[in-house]
């Protein structure tokens, strides 16, 4: 039953489109190693029981009408498990998972060099602990929440569940 729920959760991501302001960021989270990945190890991002997840966040903050309380959460969160780091996969999941009337915010990753093409505005800033705190902080808090349950409940996680 269990698999069966990760599977639906896994998925449910394809169902729906991120819009408005969008936080982009990648995050490598450590995978089983199979015999194969481990002799051709290697260091460094990228390497070898590592696997590239795109993390986008909606980032506008929602408010009740009738109290004027802001949330102190964000509504919508995608995650992406990557096989490569190129544009072009990187674009495809832009293009499959955010709406055309979307404004994102990233990092100066070499990666992200097309995505204002999928988008109406494209926002990046180069990487510093004030962007880390203020700009990306919706996908840095998900990514790090998502690395520590993973470390805690299950030490390493096959690469094939990963998305799940």
């Amino acid at each position: 039953m269990v698999h069966k729920l990760r599977k639906g959760m896994g998925k449910s991501g394809e169902r729906y489109t991120l819009e408005g302001m969008i936080e982009m960021d990648e995050g490598y989270f450590t995978v089983a190693s199979t015999d194969i990945e481990k002799s051709q190890a290697q260091r460094g991002r990228g390497a070898a029981g590592e696997k590239n997840v795109a993390v986008m966040a909606e980032s506008v903050i929602l408010e009740d009408i009738e109290t004027g309380k802001k949330s102190s959460q964000v509504p919508y969160f995608k995650a992406k498990v990557l096989n490569t780091h190129s544009s072009e996969e990187i674009d495809d999941t832009i293009e499959s998972s955010l709406d055309k009337r979307t404004i994102v915010f990233s990092d100066k990753s070499t990666s992200y060099v097309d995505i204002s093409d999928y988008v109406e505005l494209h926002v990046t800033e180069k990487s510093s602990e004030q962007t880390t705190k203020e700009t990306l902080k919706w996908v840095h808090i998900f990514i790090s929440n998502a690395k520590i349950t993973l470390l805690c409940n299950y030490h390493k996680i096959k690469g094939k569940y990963l998305q799940l």
